[in-house]
């Protein structure tokens, strides 16, 4: 892992663009544009935004960027609702190219897209799931995507959990390497987690246990610290035996959560959970709420935030810390004033990163959501907008999209 002088962030060891000859290469460039769309709008086009650096250096280095991509979930076959053609005007937006479209990704219609394209545009071809191949892998899926390039490039780091015929397969078959936005995705969860500077402290928050299981077993033998937050916090707090009234807990994980906290305990890792909370009677916009102790919830409440003696906890460790890792709100941050704790602890940590004393790396849906709407993100040092791969990666599983290109 080397450091980028630019960003700070180190850069991953993976073969990168810089590695291979493109000069009147075809490159085949997998991106995540899985954007939201309203209407034929893209809503939000920050995933677009983040392939730019990649596509712009395929054409300075003389190369033909042809764009592989998937959107929604249209289960093997053509569905005009979900056709990369709606993408063009916001990528041509993002890019200042003129993109074209080939309403296939695979066969003749591809091959003349590409022959026909002109130099400096940028082909976009149809949405790889429009193929069963796709999502089965299919070897000869993957053989008919090789086909029409000379090189292979996987910048979407966010579908490197998936081993699909174009994250995976195709990597097989031609000269292979990471985008700018995968390395520096790599490199900056590197950072966080691989090699970094200590004490790290991780914030893990959400509804359910369940669904973070192997997060949370990974996080107490890598961090010094874990706050746990949310609904995940009451059930934490079920298992020691506090009565969390209506609140939203998984009573038959508490075992599970009992066993998390026997091997923090092995691992040295604090378990840092609500010392007060914020309670109502319904779940509502500006419900009558008031803060208790986290033992004193009423049989008729239920816990919808941290209070401000867990923050100011939560803050203090944070000011003691080198590394944040951050995955889920601390309360029900959709609806006021149950968002208080995440507001202030992402306020928090985001002053702490501006002023150069802790690397910050956050992912996961709603987290990102969190942040931006606590005013934060774009002090952090890095904000992942992978979901599935994020969580993979911080669970200590092998992305088959990552592990392909390291086998090149």
């Amino acid at each position: 892992y080397e450091m980028d002088a630019v960003t700070g962030v180190q850069t991953c060891a993976l073969p990168i663009l810089d590695d291979l000859d493109l000069s009147g290469k075809v490159v085949l460039t997998r991106v995540d544009i899985n954007v939201p769309l309203e209407d034929g709008r893209v809503t939000d086009a920050t995933r677009i935004e983040r392939i730019v650096p990649t596509v712009h250096d395929i054409l300075a280095k003389g190369g033909k960027p042809v764009l592989l991509a998937h959107f929604g979930r249209p289960k093997g076959k053509p569905d005009a609702g979900m056709s990369l053609r709606q993408l063009v005007p916001a990528l041509e937006r993002a890019l200042g190219r003129n993109v074209v479209f080939a309403p296939d990704c695979i066969g003749a219609i591809a091959e003349a897209g590409i022959h026909g394209l002109p130099e400096g545009d940028v082909l976009l071809l149809e949405n790889t799931r429009f193929h069963p191949g796709e999502e089965s892998n299919d070897s000869a899926f993957a053989a008919d995507l090789a086909r029409l390039g000379d090189v292979y490039c996987n910048d979407a780091f966010s579908a490197a959990h998936r081993a699909h015929g174009s994250t995976e397969g195709i990597a097989r078959l031609l000269p292979s390497c990471a985008g700018r936005l995968m390395a520096t995705e790599l490199g900056a969860l590197e950072k966080a987690l691989g090699q970094p500077d200590r004490p790290v402290i991780a914030v893990v928050g959400g509804a359910k246990v369940s669904t973070k299981l192997d997060l949370l077993g990974n996080l107490v033998r890598k961090v010094d610290m874990l706050v746990i937050g949310g609904g995940m916090a009451n059930t934490f707090l079920a298992a020691k035996g506090v009565d969390v009234g209506k609140s939203l807990a998984e009573h038959d994980m508490t075992g599970t959560a009992r066993e998390i906290i026997a091997k923090a305990d092995e691992a040295s890792c604090e378990i840092l959970l609500p010392e007060d909370v914020v309670v109502a009677r319904e779940f509502k916009a500006n419900a009558e709420n008031e803060t208790v102790a986290a033992t004193a919830c009423p049989a008729d409440a239920m816990i919808l935030d941290a209070g401000p003696e867990t923050v100011d906890r939560i803050t203090e460790a944070f000011a003691r810390a080198r590394t944040l890792i951050w995955n889920g709100p601390l309360g029900a941050f959709e609806i006021a004033p149950f968002d208080r704790a995440t507001n202030a602890a992402a306020a928090a940590a985001a002053k702490l990163t501006r002023e150069g004393r802790l690397i910050t790396v956050a992912g996961g849906g709603d987290t990102v959501a969190a942040l931006n709407k606590a005013g934060a993100a774009d002090d952090f040092t890095y904000i992942s907008t992978a979901g599935g791969a994020f969580l993979e990666w911080m669970e200590g599983k092998t992305l088959p999209g990552v592990a392909v290109l390291n086998e090149g």
